[in-house]
């Protein structure tokens, strides 16, 4: 089967070419495996930074009608004090006359 030492030397580099081929697929298959769980992972980051985006956009808009309605109740509020201290004012002048 062997006749010479060169026969020998062909089939441990037949037999370790095979094997680099396999290890070299093994790895190419996990860095693309690791690779999709990457990319899933980022889609997911991306996905939640976006919904966060969204409340804090719904939140904002909230606020900004929020605000717009406290102005509304603060200048009631103020008109209301008014005529409570023209009322105060007018009824101290009766007293006095």
């Amino acid at each position: 089967m062997f006749n010479t030492s060169g026969d020998i030397l062909n089939i441990v580099l037949s037999v370790c070419a095979v094997a680099l081929t396999g290890f070299l697929c093994s790895a190419l298959y996990y860095f693309v495996a690791s690779i999709q769980r990457f990319y899933k992972l980022i889609r997911r980051v991306e996905e939640g930074v976006s919904k966060a985006e969204e409340v804090i956009e719904i939140a904002r808009e909230k606020l900004k009608n929020s605000a717009a309605y406290f102005m509304v109740l603060g200048e009631i509020a103020k008109k209301a004090m008014e005529f409570v201290q023209e009322k105060r004012e007018n009824k101290a002048a009766g007293k006095k006359k």
